[in-house]
């Protein structure tokens, strides 16, 4: 037992400590929301998710196990509190899940490992022949810094940069909440191609190739990806930068596995989600000033939407047992339609082309994005007592 007063130390878009009931808080709200969404529908067969333990990965495996009933595994990499020093924000999410999965009864298991090696490919294995089952459902939402190859230990690194030219544009400076100019330097090939590498399709494809051959996967599997387009204000430091490159890999490659999936019943689909507050997007200027604006927006409108929602969404209309996918012109999920719409995208240009750091209370929810930062670790919850000592070493059960 070790119990302390955890307090919050975040520098930027880094969190140095997270808080142990505040991500269990956060991770029993998510799964009401699963549940309710999925009430009355079928149940699912087995579900594998590639980087389960935050954002929307972590709303997928709750929406699959706790929603749809799926035995379940995830693969994440999250570091245990170990001595006086508290585990990770992920760590904590699924030690919860796990926590109430037992309770319930309900088959749920974390491989906390490289999602990149043979090594995490192998413990899957073990899991899901031990659960007697075939993937049904795989949720590849891995968002890695770097990828190591295993056979010759070459380490390629992603990057947050523009291609072709350099960029300009307004910010927010987390440090000093200010809006501010910021600049990134455009990407070299080296860098566009080590992106890709990492973020591209290249090992989603792997994973289903290699489960196919164990023959752990059932026919009519589906399986999802996911990405971002957003608007022209973001396209250069997103969709046209190195990340946008490695989207583009990551839908071509659904596009050739869909082909190989769809005869039996299955498919494969990129979709297209609305901008979240991750500690990934977070590092990306100008991307947290247009989520904040976007957030003021859509929060006028009633549209906004959490990680939970939209996952919710995606499995009643789009990938739950019994329902077929809507997709796009080139066969995309398109879970960023609210975000995208005319009227939305209209105001939030207006009060982009206006905002300053004078106005940005006014014209935008920056509080409200702060507020989903530090939810990011399990602070600002309400209803958490954070002056308390807290239990800090927390177990996968």
């Amino acid at each position: 037992m070790s119990e302390q007063v955890v307090a919050p130390r975040i520098r930027g878009f880094i969190s140095l400590t997270a808080h142990p009931e505040g991500c269990a808080a956060n991770v029993r709200g998510q799964i009401e929301v699963a549940r309710a969404a999925a009430e009355g529908a079928p149940a699912l067969g087995p579900a594998l998710v590639i980087g389960s333990s935050t954002g929307y990965g972590l709303a997928s495996l709750l929406s699959a196990c706790f929603g749809y009933g799926a035995p379940s595994v995830g693969v994440c990499l999250e570091r245990p509190s170990e001595d006086d020093k508290p585990g990770s924000a992920g760590w904590y999410n699924l030690a919860e899940a796990h926590r109430i999965a037992a309770a319930e009864g309900r088959t749920l298991r974390t491989v906390n490992a490289d999602a990149f090696s043979s090594e995490a490919k192998e413990q899957v294995a073990a899991e899901l022949r031990a659960m007697r089952g075939q993937v049904e459902l795989l949720v590849y939402s891995l968002a890695a810094p770097l990828r190591r190859d295993a056979a010759t230990d070459e380490v390629w690194r992603s990057t947050l940069k523009p291609i072709g030219r350099d960029w300009t544009g307004k910010s927010i400076d987390l440090r000093r909440n200010r809006v501010t100019e910021a600049t990134i330097e455009a990407a070299n090939e080296d860098e566009i191609e080590a992106t890709v590498k990492v973020m591209g399709g290249e090992d989603w494809a792997e994973w289903l190739r290699w489960l196919g051959a164990e023959g752990l996967l059932a026919d009519n599997c589906r399986s999802v990806a996911y990405s971002y387009v957003g608007p022209e204000a973001t396209h250069a430091i997103y969709r046209a930068g190195t990340i946008g490159r490695a989207k583009e890999d990551l839908e071509a490659t659904a596009r050739d596995l869909h082909a190989q999936l769809a005869p039996g019943g299955g498919g494969v689909w990129v979709s297209i989600n609305k901008g979240i507050v991750t500690q990934a997007s977070a590092a990306i200027p100008g991307v947290a000033l247009y989520m904040s604006v976007l957030f003021a927006v859509m929060k006028a409108q009633g549209t906004h939407e959490g990680p939970i929602e939209q996952i919710a969404r995606m499995m009643r209309d789009h990938l739950g047992p019994g329902v077929t996918p809507v997709t796009d012109d080139e066969g995309r999920i398109r879970l960023d339609d609210l975000e995208m719409t005319p009227e939305v995208q209209s105001e939030v240009a207006r009060r982009m082309a206006a905002i300053d750091t004078d106005s940005l209370g006014e014209l935008s929810d920056y509080a409200g994005w702060q507020r989903y930062f530090q939810q990011l670790f399990g602070f600002g919850l309400e209803g958490i007592d954070y002056d308390a000592p807290t239990e800090v070493h927390r177990l996968l059960v």
